[in-house]
C-alpha cells in the first residue's frame, strides 16, 4: 500500500478543507493517507512518504504563506526527484501567479506532478471538493 502525505498550512481553514478532501480521495484510491498541518512535520518526514499532496494559499503579492510553508518547501526541493506529486490552495485575489510559480519551482526540483495544480478561490464549494478528492486520487501511485 502506497503511503501519501498531504501536507498544508492554512490560514481561514479553506485550504485545510481542500486538504481533508484530497486525504479522502487517496484513501478511496487505496492509500494509507497521513493529513498533516505544515507545523508537524519535516521536510526530511515528508520526503519518506511514497507521494506528496502539497497545500498552500496564496499569501502578500502572491507567495506561498512565509514563516511555515516557505521554509518547508525550500528543505524539501532537493528531496522531490522522482516524487510524485500534486498542489493545490486557495486564494482570494490575484490570477494564480503563486501557484505557477510554485509548479515550476515543483517541476525544476524533479517532481513528477500527477495532475494540473489545483486553485479554489476562497471557500471550495462541492464541486471543488470533488476535484479534491479527484486531485488526491491522481497522486496515488
Amino acid at each position: 500500500m502506497s503511503k501519501v502525505a498531504v501536507v498544508f498550512w492554512s490560514g481561514t481553514g479553506n485550504t485545510e478543507a481542500m486538504a481533508n478532501a484530497v486525504g479522502e480521495g487517496a484513501g478511496q484510491a487505496g492509500a494509507e493517507v497521513s493529513v498533516l498541518p505544515v507545523s508537524m512535520v519535516s521536510a526530511d518526514e515528508a520526503a519518506g512518504y511514497d507521494a506528496l499532496a502539497l497545500g498552500c494559499p496564496a499569501m502578500g503579492a502572491e507567495v506561498l504563506e512565509e514563516s511555515e510553508f516557505e521554509p518547508f518547501f525550500t528543505a524539501l526541493e532537493g528531496k522531490l526527484s522522482g516524487k510524485p506529486v500534486v498542489l493545490f490552495g486557495s486564494y482570494g485575489w490575484g490570477d494564480g501567479q503563486w501557484m505557477r510559480d510554485w509548479e515550476d519551482r515543483a517541476k525544476a526540483a524533479g517532481a513528477v506532478l500527477k495532475a494540473q495544480p489545483l486553485m479554489v478561490n476562497e471557500t471550495p464549494d462541492d464541486d471543488a471538493l470533488a476535484d479534491c478528492r479527484t486531485l488526491g486520487a491522481a497522486v496515488v501511485p
